[in-house]
């Protein structure tokens, strides 16, 4: 198994906007965090529905089977989608972007924070 530098310095760009997508939750998360259950026990029930028809859809379409990391994603997606869904309603985000600029900001600076963390991988590899 590679080291994690060694993971990070090898990602694609597909790859580095998944990350950024899950920093960008991550971010949303903190600031509109809501412990009632029923927000995560609904997200869970619907990942665990949209995943399993995610990992169906590919076995149908001829993919071969998803494992480990590529699994989890059609999980995780679903379960990220309904709770960030549910955490910012009715908060006046407009598409994806919170109406407090220091919030988007922070999303925005994490993500060219870790595109610039990749690049400097390469360079000094």
């Amino acid at each position: 198994m590679s080291s994690p530098l060694a993971y990070f310095r090898a990602l694609n760009p597909p790859r580095i906007a998944l990350w950024c997508y899950l920093l960008w939750y991550l971010v949303m998360v903190i600031f509109h965090f809501d412990p009632a259950p029923r927000i995560w026990l609904t997200s869970i029930g619907i990942s665990f529905i949209i995943g399993f028809a995610l990992d169906l859809n590919g076995r149908a379409a001829g993919a071969p089977k998803a494992r480990g990391w590529a699994l989890m994603r059609l999980y995780l997606f679903p379960f990220c989608v309904s709770s960030f869904s549910s955490l910012v309603k009715d908060h006046g985000f407009i598409l994806v972007f919170s109406p407090v600029l220091a919030e988007t900001g922070m999303a925005v600076g994490l993500c060219a924070a870790f595109w610039l963390m990749v690049i400097a991988l390469r360079r000094f590899a």
